[in-house]
C-alpha cells in the first residue's frame, strides 16, 4: 500500500504506466476501486492510497467500491467472498 502523500506525481504516473499500481483506495472509508472511478478521483489526496493487486487491498481489509466494482461489491455485501 502506497499513500498518495508519500509519492511524487511523476513517480505515481510512472508506476501506473508500468502497471505496478492497479487500484486506488480511500484510507478513511476503507474502500478500493479502479483508478478511473469517478468516486475515487474526487477523494482528498490525504485519504488516497494505491494498491498493486486486489489481494493487497483485501489483505488491508478494504472493501470493493460500489460504483466501479459493482459485481465484487455485491459479493462482498452479501458475504459471498
Amino acid at each position: 500500500m502506497i499513500k498518495h502523500t508519500e509519492i511524487s506525481d511523476a513517480e505515481l504516473r510512472s508506476k501506473i504506466r508500468k502497471h505496478i499500481i492497479l487500484f486506488g483506495g480511500n484510507s478513511q472509508l476503507k474502500i478500493y476501486g479502479t483508478l478511473g472511478c469517478k468516486s475515487g478521483k474526487r477523494m482528498k489526496r490525504d485519504n488516497r492510497v494505491f494498491f498493486s493487486s486486489l489481494k493487497e487491498a483485501i489483505d488491508h481489509t478494504y472493501r470493493p467500491c460500489g460504483h466501479c466494482m459493482r459485481a465484487a461489491y455485491k459479493k462482498w455485501k452479501y458475504g459471498i467472498i
